[in-house]
């Protein structure tokens, strides 16, 4: 992939629109994903979406080659939505209720060939309760744990797209487990 994303952007520098319309193709979906599960709204995570595409355009000329694009691409995603997060701040509560989240795709489930109602029932309301859980996290540790655990994103890209220390990450995440961990020791 890496070597299609270096074909586009060069393409794009040129002006190709059609390059930059395979470069979105490409990218949407994962960038929903990433948006959604921070911001936990449809809508935003749209909104997201289309922003972070905007910067991709306008600021081309400013992405490094020798980055992975894929870095660039997230790093500007993630900031966009930790910053729709710390304007959101004043409002959210951790003891807010969530409403229903549309879908239960992106969490690790277990292929089973003796799934019944009752493990499927089960399996749906534990995950509504992490990702509740996960929608208690700050913000500083809520996008590091999207980006290592929904996004499988390796403690270096995070490091890169977020632009801090390995170390740091390092100590979020465990920061972030254990806030979990806590969150749902009488719940699961």
């Amino acid at each position: 992939m890496d070597n299609l994303e270096k074909r586009l952007v060069k393409l794009i520098l040129k002006g190709d629109q059609r390059a930059f319309a395979e470069l979105v193709e490409l990218y949407k979906d994962k960038l929903f994903h990433l948006a959604y599960r921070m911001l936990n709204n449809r809508h935003e995570a749209e909104d997201i979406v289309q922003e972070t595409f905007l910067r991709v355009y306008r600021n081309m000329e400013k992405y490094d080659p020798e980055q992975k694009f894929s870095t660039w691409i997230y790093r500007i995603a993630t900031n966009l939505c930790i910053d729709r997060l710390r304007r959101k701040k004043p409002s959210y509560s951790l003891d807010a209720e969530i409403g229903e989240q549309e879908g239960t795709d992106g969490y690790a489930m277990l292929p089973s060939d003796d799934r019944t109602p009752e493990s499927e029932a089960l399996l749906s309301e534990t995950q509504r309760v992490i990702r509740d859980a996960i929608e208690t996290l700050p913000a500083k540790y809520k996008s590091i744990m999207v980006l290592r655990y929904l996004q499988d994103l390796s403690l270096q890209e995070i490091s890169e797209v977020l632009d801090m220390p390995v170390t740091t990450i390092k100590t979020r995440v465990h920061r972030g487990r254990e806030f979990l961990r806590k969150k749902l020791e009488y719940k699961l």
